[in-house]
């Protein structure tokens, strides 16, 4: 098998990992450690995906001040217990043992804070199936998904491209911010997102399931 792109880059929640609970529980906490209201959170799309200012800007109506305060909480909380709400999707760890044998470079690109996604890389057991884990910073400079890509590229000295960078990805912020970064984007409909909202955004090829993703990236 060969691989179609130079390199691969994967979104962490709801593509690498099942994580949506322990978000959940850290918005929950932050927001009630700030005596806010806590909205309705049984939709997984709204909130896993996108930085988490802009969730608790739109989603849960905080000012911007407000949502950096919360981001904070809610980190503190994730470090607690929420980290701990993470495991692996079935059949992940050969799909990128097979990649890299064919010659791709593989990367994480994530909204997430950049250590913590080092931290479940290891925790949810694909340590060492990357060649760089890149996230967003504490100071809210680096959280869109089309500046996390761009970050991964430069960090692996490649340009940007679709012949030469894939993006998989769960949600219609994934598949947007492969659009404005320039690069190629694989959809999976296994996560927290939607075929729907994922096509909507931009996105035309979508697997159901690990193993369809095969079909996808490999020519």
């Amino acid at each position: 098998m060969k691989s179609k792109y130079k390199i691969v880059l994967f979104d962490l929640d709801g593509t690498l990992s099942n994580s949506a609970k322990g978000v959940q529980l850290g918005i929950e906490a932050a927001l009630q450690k700030m005596n806010k209201p806590v909205p309705d959170l049984s939709d997984y799309s709204q909130y896993v995906g996108p930085p988490l200012l802009t969730t608790f800007q739109k989603l849960c109506g905080l000012t911007k001040e407000e949502a950096v305060a919360a981001v904070e909480l809610y980190r503190d909380d994730y470090e607690q217990r929420g980290k701990y709400e993470n495991y692996q999707y079935e059949g992940m760890r050969e799909l990128l043992e097979t990649l890299r044998g064919a010659g791709a470079v593989t990367a994480v690109a994530t909204s997430k804070y950049e250590p913590f996604a080092k931290w479940v890389i290891e925790y949810i057991g694909l340590g060492g199936a990357f060649d760089a884990v890149c996230g967003s910073t504490l100071d809210g400079k680096r959280k869109e998904k089309a500046d996390i890509v761009r970050y991964a590229a430069d960090t692996l000295n490649v340009e940007i491209s679709k012949q030469t960078i894939c993006l998989v990805g769960d949600t219609m912020f994934d598949a947007a911010g492969a659009v404005q970064a320039g690069c190629d984007f694989v959809g999976v409909s296994y996560g927290f997102g939607t075929a729907e909202q994922i096509i909507n955004a931009g996105g035309t090829r979508i697997a159901a399931s690990v193993s369809e993703l095969y079909n996808l990236l490999f020519e």
